[in-house]
């Protein structure tokens, strides 16, 4: 599926532009860096460390963002990325998600847990399920949190859900709890038509809870700058490492994926989704109450 004008995936844009980048492509940002960290200037380095530091959501985010964390201007920034051999910023970016992609597919995570045998799957994968629930929910920022309940809270805004190729399931079970807390929630489906009308409708009254973790979805992105562009508030829902829909959310909230299986897991995501429900549940009150009320005697009556 495509979105807007131009059309093609993410991954077609980073195959393409990866001949303007000096090098192999498969080498990461990261190493390109310290191979050329001797030839910057000391605001360029004050980049680098930057982005290494913080390697690699720092640079999904915007120049001016970068700028700000490393003390220096915006042009340095984008000398910092003609330095290490990138065209542009968007082209650093292009590059680092295609790194994510690449470290989250099966294949690589299958050479990663190779080796592994079938005893005592259980164990690890309770460990496994364990770290990830706790490392979530202690990183969840409350007032993050708390942001995305007020605006999911709101009887006055119109909520809009989606999500990509495994975590629009997930983005239809949360719709489905919220539908019957609240009016005004509609769930996008993975056509372009429904996009498009989706798109058509959103306002500064509208709020996008866009589900997208890694091997992250471009037509999410290109989803997001357009409701942002609508003035929609955007509530993104991702991965630690961060979607770049990130760029223009309003709020955040992260889960880490990493499973003892070479496929990423959504156990902890389901469960910050399900405190979400939960929070909203409690805001919303005797009106939540009464509404899921009406909902389950028109259940008895089918």
């Amino acid at each position: 599926m495509r979105i807007g004008s131009g059309g093609e995936s993410l991954r077609e844009r980073t195959e393409g532009e990866a001949s303007e980048v000096d090098g192999d492509e498969r080498t990461e940002v990261r190493e390109l860096v310290r191979q050329r960290m001797d030839c910057m200037t000391k605001g360029e380095r004050k980049v680098a460390r930057v982005l290494l530091a913080r390697y690699p959501s720092a640079g999904l985010t915007t120049v001016a963002e970068v700028a700000t964390m490393s003390g220096v201007s915006a042009p340095t920034v984008l000398r910092f990325a003609s330095r290490i051999g990138f065209t542009g910023w968007p082209d650093v970016q292009r590059r680092l998600v295609a790194e994510i992609n690449a470290q989250g597919s099966p294949v690589a995570q299958y050479r990663r847990k190779s080796g592994v045998g079938g005893e005592g799957v259980l164990e690890r994968s309770l460990e496994s399920f364990s770290h990830m629930l706790s490392t979530t929910f202690e990183q969840v920022p409350e007032s993050e949190f708390s942001a995305t309940v007020d605006l999911l809270s709101d009887p006055k805004r119109r909520i809009v859900v989606t999500g990509g190729r495994f975590s629009h399931y997930l983005a239809g079970y949360f719709a489905d709890h919220l539908a019957m807390l609240r009016r005004g929630v509609t769930v996008l489906a993975h056509d372009e038509n429904s996009w498009r009308s989706g798109i058509l409708d959103m306002d500064d009254a509208s709020v996008l809870v866009l589900f997208d973790y890694r091997r992250y979805s471009s037509d999410s992105a290109r989803l997001a700058e357009l409701a942002h562009g609508r003035g929609a508030s955007v509530c993104l829902m991702t991965d630690h490492r961060l979607s770049p829909v990130s760029d223009v959310a309003r709020t955040v909230l992260s889960s880490e994926v990493e499973s003892a299986s070479p496929f990423d897991s959504l156990t902890a995501a389901t469960a910050l989704t399900e405190a979400l429900v939960g929070a909203v549940t409690e805001r919303l009150g005797d009106a939540g109450k009464q509404r899921v009320v009406a909902f389950e005697e028109l259940l008895g009556e089918g």
